[in-house]
């Protein structure tokens, strides 16, 4: 600051009313010219964290995820915060804990440390979770979690809604004996997509047939493993709890003779695109909205959306079309 006084031939008071835009400060536009042009040849870059010690705050948010940054497709969450952060002036801090205890109060305490202006709390899959005390020293939102009672906002996917369109995207291609491979493991997920499912036909008129939903494990082997209960139902199609179990059911309808869509029709979820989009043929898949639930969180986060802290937000699932219906 000091060269840059020296160059522009004013005061380091006037230097520092310059860049920082301090209100009222009578300053000419020559002066204020010839400090900017000065910053601008010798590079000048303001101390950050001398200014956030100073004013008492910062333009950083935090993010403290558990795998987010190691799984592909929940990697945007990241994505959706970074972008949205950076629209309003601010720059994401991303620590990635691979669900280490002390890693994260390590992570969340640095954050402290820096001032954020608040924390996104987030895990890679939906879930229920237990919020670290730490993070009751800041704003927080919680993405793609929830946490009952905890009194934070929660961002988390329309499970409900991302089944509902998934039959109903069945249920316009003309069928009417669908089934729903649905998971083993307790999860919102798992009871959101099959209340959708129902949700769908009671709204087309279609009657609930129990031996149509099958729980299997969610993975490739439990859609292979399926495969003979769907072809000794007779259902023309199937929506899977996600698109590995529909990777694998395609297997096992193949190895029954059955082709896809010609036979079956099949809808996923998740919409991994490495699975997805390069099944044969390429599966419609219901998309979780990973880089929808980072920007949500973070206008929340800045007061720019108003939540719910009883009820999590729910953001929608859209489905993608490709050629397995």
């Amino acid at each position: 600051m000091r060269d840059v006084a020296k160059a522009a031939g004013v005061s380091i008071a006037t230097v520092s009313h310059v860049i920082n835009d301090k209100p009222g400060a009578r300053i000419g536009d020559d002066a204020r010219r010839r400090v900017h042009d000065a910053v601008a040849e010798l590079g000048y870059r303001p101390n950050a964290l001398a200014k956030t010690l100073s004013q008492g705050g910062s333009r950083f948010i935090g993010l403290v995820a558990d795998q987010i940054a190691t799984t592909p497709f929940a990697g945007q969450i990241i994505h959706g915060a970074q972008d949205e952060a950076w629209r309003h002036g601010y720059v994401l801090l991303v620590a990635n804990t691979d669900g280490n205890a002390d890693a994260e109060n390590e992570a969340i305490a640095m954050m402290l440390e820096h001032q954020v202006r608040g924390i996104l709390y987030s895990s890679w899959y939906h879930r229920e979770i237990s919020v670290p005390e730490q993070l009751e020293l800041t704003d927080t939102v919680l993405v793609d979690c929830f946490a009952r009672g905890s009194g934070l906002c929660a961002v988390v996917p329309d499970e409900e809604q991302g089944g509902r369109a998934a039959t109903e995207k069945l249920i316009a291609a003309g069928h009417q004996r669908i089934a729903f491979i649905n998971t083993t493991t307790p999860s919102p997920a798992q009871t959101g997509r099959l209340a959708g499912y129902r949700a769908a036909l009671d709204a087309a008129g279609i009657e609930h047939d129990p031996s149509f939903v099958l729980d299997a494990s969610p993975e490739q082997e439990g859609g292979y493993g399926a495969a003979g209960r769907i072809v000794e139902s007779g259902v023309t199609a199937v929506f899977c709890h996600n698109d590995r179990v529909a990777m694998g059911l395609y297997d096992g309808l193949r190895e029954h003779g059955l082709r896809v869509p010609d036979d079956v029709a099949v809808v996923g979820f998740d919409n991994q695109e490495v699975i997805a989009a390069h099944l044969r043929p390429p599966l419609t898949s219901v998309a979780l909205p990973h880089y929808d639930l980072g920007v949500v969180g973070v206008r929340i986060l800045l007061g720019l959306d108003t939540a719910d802290q009883a009820i999590p937000t729910l953001v929608a699932c859209p489905v993608i079309q490709r050629q397995s219906v």
